[in-house]
């Protein structure tokens, strides 16, 4: 199983080279800008592994590019991305593609695969605990390397496989996550228990992620602004794999602790970073994560609007 570094790979085209495509990405970040009001109020999780019980709006579309930036011990540097198109399908189901992509210092950048993602939550009224009930198909090759998840016995020694040999492994995966989530004094305390399986003769493979994080102040300001301290979140994650079906445990396995800050910028832009760091000998020492996402509200409506039109 190969350590994936994903959740959007900036400027991705069907083709096998990133380099050329990300050049269209002020292109596309002046047609998103053009799409959003004037005045929108973002507001997510600043995680990047963990999932929490808190949905995307109804008819809503965000869209997000998370690159990481990786380097295994006595190994090569990686940049790894994905693109994601979250759509708030219903009020208890949302829905995200993923496109990624990968690049490797010195040996090449390419298209690694796809994802395709839906959260149910069962129960809208908000409880102690909240549940979501998470399924993702996934169509990568080995050379992933966006770490969206740690599964079973991932380690850095995948990143270390050298690429013209892990762009030809082909993996179909499944993956399941029972997501809890809970919601007290401004805080968000999120679970997320993980399990993989590739479609081929596999094991399921085990992980965990788990997320806490509040806002600098619960209170909003009188008047907008940017810099205000309720439009930043502090957090942290920790996540790891828990080995697989045939042996459950944390011995050989990769586990990272990771601060998360997030910033709701005007116009429903947020950005958000995170820095993590390896806790076991078959971790990455270092990770760097950042993100920008775009909210378009109302854009299933815009969009049924446009096709009458025509």
């Amino acid at each position: 199983m190969n350590l994936k570094t994903d959740r959007k790979a900036t400027g991705i085209a069907g083709g096998a080279s990133l380099g050329r495509p990300t050049g269209s990405l002020p292109i596309a970040l002046v047609i998103f800008l053009i799409l959003l009001p004037s005045a929108l109020d973002a507001s997510e999780d600043p995680y990047f592994v963990t999932y929490s019980h808190h949905l995307e709006e109804p008819g809503n579309l965000e869209i997000a590019m998370n690159p990481l930036l990786a380097r295994p011990s006595d190994g090569k540097s990686s940049f790894g991305s994905w693109m994601e198109f979250e759509y708030g399908t219903k009020a208890w189901w949302t829905t995200e593609f993923y496109l990624e992509g990968q690049s490797t210092h010195r040996e090449g950048t390419l298209f690694t695969g796809y994802r395709i993602e839906n959260r149910f939550r069962p129960l809208m009224e908000n409880h102690w605990i909240n549940p979501v009930l998470y399924f993702e198909f996934e169509h990568l090759n080995g050379a992933s390397k966006t770490l969206q998840e740690v599964v079973g016995f991932d380690s850095q020694e995948d990143l270390r496989q050298p690429l013209a040999q892990t762009r030809r492994e082909k993996e179909k995966e499944m993956e399941l996550r029972l997501v809890l989530g809970s919601d007290f004094k401004g805080w968000n305390l999120s679970e997320n228990f993980i399990a993989e399986k590739n479609l081929s003769n596999a094991p399921w493979e085990f992980g965990y992620a788990i997320g806490l994080n509040r806002p600098l102040r619960l209170s909003a300001s009188a008047l907008p602004c940017t810099f205000c301290r309720e439009n930043f979140r502090l957090g942290a994650e920790i996540y790891g794999g828990l080995g697989d079906w045939h042996r459950l445990t944390f011995n050989s396995t990769a586990h990272y602790v990771a601060p998360v800050v997030l910033w709701e910028l005007n116009r429903g832009v947020t950005a958000k970073i995170s820095p993590g760091f390896g806790l076991t000998g078959s971790s990455v020492p270092f990770l760097f994560r950042f993100g920008i996402s775009f909210e378009i509200p109302g854009f299933g409506q815009r969009a049924r609007q446009l096709f009458r039109q025509h």
